[in-house]
C-alpha cells in the first residue's frame, strides 16, 4: 500500500492554500502545497455497530458489481494504452493515460485490499524505492519527462498483467459495509493529499482526471448506502447530496472535451475553491458510517 493509505479518513482541512502552478515538476513540487488536513478519529468512517450481513447484502452486491464492470473496462482501456505503448506512438501514449487510469481510480479501495496490487499498478515515487518503480507512474515519468516509449515494453506488459491479476481478484474479495463507508472517505482522502494538490500526476498534468474519478467512486458508494442512510438520518442524506452536486459544479469549469485542463491551468484560487468543496463533503460524508450500525 502507498504510504498515506495508513490514514484511514480525513476530514479535509479548509485552510488548504496553493501559492501556483509550475509548468514541470519542479514547478509543482515547489509550489506551496496544502496544508495536512487535521485527521478525524478513525472510527468516525466506521458503523457504531457491526451491521448484520443481511442488512447491507444488496448494497454489497451492487458495489461489487459496480467494481467487476469498473474492472472489465480498466482491463480493456490499459491493453489500449499498453498497445500504444509498445508500438512506440508517444502521442497515442499521452492520450490513452489518464481515460485509463479512471476506471483504476474509482475503484482504488479495492484494490487497496489487495497487497501489492496497488502499489504495482499505481505506486508512486514518493511511497515506493525508485528503482522498484513500476507501472502507470513509470510509464508516466518516461512519456512526458522523457519523452519516449522505448524500453518501457516490459512495464507496460506487467501494468497489463496486474490490471488481468485485478480483475480476477475482485470477484471473490471480501466486500462488507465497513468497507464501502471508509472507502468513500479514503476516496476523498486521495483527492486531498495527492490530486488536488498537483501531487499524483506530477509529469502529465493529468491530475483533474483522477480526481473527477475518485470522487465519482465516492458518491457510487453513497448513492448504494443512500436507501439505508435516508432511512436513519434524511437530513444528512440530502447533505451529503448537496455537497456532492456542489463539488461537481465546481469541478464542471475544468472540463475540457471527454477529459479535463491540466492541473498547471488552474489559478491558485480556483485549486483553493476546490479543496474547500473536498472539506465541505468530508465531514457529512464520515457522519455516514456512525449511523449504518446494526
Amino acid at each position: 500500500m502507498k504510504t498515506r493509505y495508513f490514514v484511514s479518513a480525513l476530514v479535509l482541512g479548509s485552510s488548504l492554500i496553493f501559492s501556483g502552478c509550475g509548468d514541470n515538476k519542479a514547478n509543482v513540487q515547489s509550489a506551496t502545497a496544502p496544508s495536512p488536513s487535521p485527521a478525524v478519529k478513525e472510527d468516525a468512517a466506521k458503523p457504531a455497530a457491526a451491521a448484520s450481513d443481511d442488512s447491507f447484502k444488496k448494497a454489497t452486491e451492487d458495489y461489487r458489481k459496480f467494481v467487476i464492470e469498473q474492472c472489465d473496462l480498466f482491463v480493456k482501456q490499459t491493453g489500449d494504452f499498453v498497445a500504444a505503448v509498445k508500438a512506440g506512438d508517444l502521442n497515442k501514449s499521452q492520450e490513452l493515460y489518464a481515460p485509463a487510469r479512471m476506471y483504476y481510480e474509482r475503484i482504488e479501495p479495492i484494490a487497496e485490499a489487495l497487497g501489492d496490487l496497488d502499489p504495482d499498478i499505481d505506486g508512486r515515487e514518493d511511497d515506493i524505492d525508485p528503482k522498484d518503480l513500476k507501472g502507470f507512474h513509470r510509464l508516466e515519468k518516461s512519456l512526458w519527462q522523457d519523452k519516449t516509449t522505448k524500453g518501457q515494453e516490459a512495464i507496460a506488459d506487467e501494468l497489463l498483467a496486474n490490471s488481468k491479476l485485478l480483475r480476477a481478484k475482485v470477484e471473490t474479495v471480501d466486500i462488507d459495509v465497513n468497507m464501502l463507508v471508509t472507502g468513500a472517505v479514503e476516496l476523498l482522502n486521495e483527492v486531498s493529499s495527492s490530486k488536488v494538490t498537483g501531487e499524483e500526476e506530477r509529469y502529465s498534468h493529468t491530475d483533474l482526471y483522477d480526481f473527477a474519478a475518485n470522487v465519482e467512486g465516492a458518491a457510487k458508494i453513497f448513492d448504494i448506502l443512500k436507501p439505508e442512510l435516508q432511512k436513519k438520518d434524511p437530513a444528512l442524506t440530502q447533505t451529503i447530496e448537496t455537497r456532492f452536486k456542489e463539488l461537481n459544479d465546481g469541478l464542471a469549469p475544468y472540463k475540457k472535451g471527454s477529459g479535463y485542463v491540466l492541473y498547471t491551468e488552474l489559478k491558485p484560487e480556483q485549486t483553493k475553491k476546490l479543496s474547500q468543496q473536498i472539506d465541505a463533503l468530508a465531514e457529512p460524508l464520515s457522519n455516514m458510517g456512525k449511523l449504518l450500525g446494526a
